[in-house]
């Protein structure tokens, strides 16, 4: 994998503040306008379909189309990062995507430590990277020095 190394935390940190804003203005925003104040202050599980639409459903197929269409999701490809198969190097398969989407929850769980260990590994794997069998890379984007034939 030339040209490419393990993606740490903070590349990774940031990555995840990008896709933030843009659910935010994608999902958030058009669940405030639906339901209102009540769906930020209130105690309901569930306010109706499109809290389950776009508080669940589109984010899960949303993201699980990214991962394996472009490797990443918007804010992993702004930062030139790629979710792959950690013993391959290439492009991770359907089933690592969808149990890579719910070790989320695992890794999130106990003080988010499945995170927090992007940054302990050698590999740079969350604990939803090692569950999932993925590792994340990041393209340092340096060419290989070519020189030009003089005459």
């Amino acid at each position: 994998m030339e040209n490419k190394e393990y993606a740490g935390f903070w590349i990774r940190f940031g990555a995840l503040l990008i896709d933030l804003v843009i659910m935010a203005i994608v999902l958030y925003v058009p669940l405030s306008l639906i339901y209102g104040e009540e769906y930020w202050l209130g105690d309901k599980l569930i306010y109706g379909f499109w809290d389950v639409m776009l508080g669940y459903v589109v984010p899960f197929v949303a993201t699980i189309w990214f991962w394996l269409r472009y490797l990443g999701t918007p804010g992993k490809m702004v930062m030139k990062l790629q979710i792959v198969d950690a013993s391959t190097g290439e492009k991770m398969r359907t089933g690592q995507a969808i149990g890579r989407y719910f070790a989320y929850i695992l890794s999130a769980v106990p003080l988010c430590l499945g995170f927090i260990w992007v940054g302990i590994d050698q590999r740079k794997q969350g604990w939803h990277d090692k569950l999932a069998s993925t590792v994340v890379i990041r393209n340092t984007g340096k060419e290989p020095v070519q020189f030009e034939d003089s005459i």
